[in-house]
């Protein structure tokens, strides 16, 4: 499974055996999965990575999970799906009212959990293509990297983290929100400003050799981060939005 590309899926569930079920199962149809047993952890999870989509427990001992689920839709749009008993029809209801996208009665089918989680993923992967919704974007992905735009860390196909200072940052994502356009200084300048005040002090050719130094194979020859001669910087990728 190439992990730098795949969905990131979160697993909320108190139970240890139905985590491991669900992770194994879903890491082995080429997803990636983190797990939580508590709002808390979800939610420490949910701050420190870029998560596409949320599988979530109604049932949490001594937790809420309406109000967990409310919460996490406050937060931002990120697809929710509950994990639910079969008696809980008035809890699915509610849940769906409160923004979740979708539910799974246990004991579930693995399969089936699989099927609908890749349904929901593309109704949002839909939804991704209509005119953007100023504020709302999370991460941005782009050749295996992952700009993740509320904790400002950027992530490298490997997994690492790689530390950008605020110029990088906001040059970083200047780029992944113009992908394939061909950017002027003074573009770039400008965009970069909304963000930073370092990107005032320094050229855009400095940050631009800084940033190729931490994301390019190699700096000399750069497939990422292209210069176009006479005319600006482009980001030579597709970039996926996540909102």
């Amino acid at each position: 499974m190439n992990t730098s590309t795949a969905a990131h899926i979160l697993v909320v569930d108190d139970d240890p055996d139905v985590r491991e079920l669900v992770v194994e199962y879903l890491e082995k149809n080429d997803l990636r999965v983190s797990a939580a047993s508590s709002g808390r952890e979800m939610f420490e999870l949910f701050d420190q990575e870029s998560i596409d989509l949320v599988l979530l427990d109604l049932k949490l001992p001594g937790e809420d999970g309406m109000q967990l689920a409310r919460s996490l839709r406050e937060r931002a749009t990120v697809p929710i799906v509950l994990l639910t008993g079969r008696s809980e029809e008035a809890d699915r209801v509610m849940g769906l009212e409160l923004g979740a996208d979708d539910y799974v009665t246990k004991p579930f089918s693995p399969r089936e959990l699989l099927a609908r989680v890749r349904a929901v993923l593309r109704r949002y992967q839909v939804q991704a293509t209509l005119p953007e919704r100023d504020g709302t974007r999370r991460a941005f992905r782009f050749s295996g990297w992952e700009l993740n735009l509320r904790t400002r860390r950027l992530r490298a196909p490997d997994g690492r983290s790689v530390e950008l200072s605020n110029g990088e940052f906001s040059l970083l994502n200047a780029l992944c929100r113009a992908p394939q356009r061909v950017l002027s200084r003074d573009q770039l300048l400008s965009m970069s400003r909304l963000h930073e005040a370092e990107v005032h002090d320094r050229t855009i050719d400095v940050q631009i050799r800084r940033l190729r130094l931490k994301i390019e194979a190699d700096e000399s020859t750069p497939v990422l981060i292209v210069t176009e001669r006479g005319a600006g910087y482009r980001l030579a990728s597709e970039v996926d939005t996540l909102y």
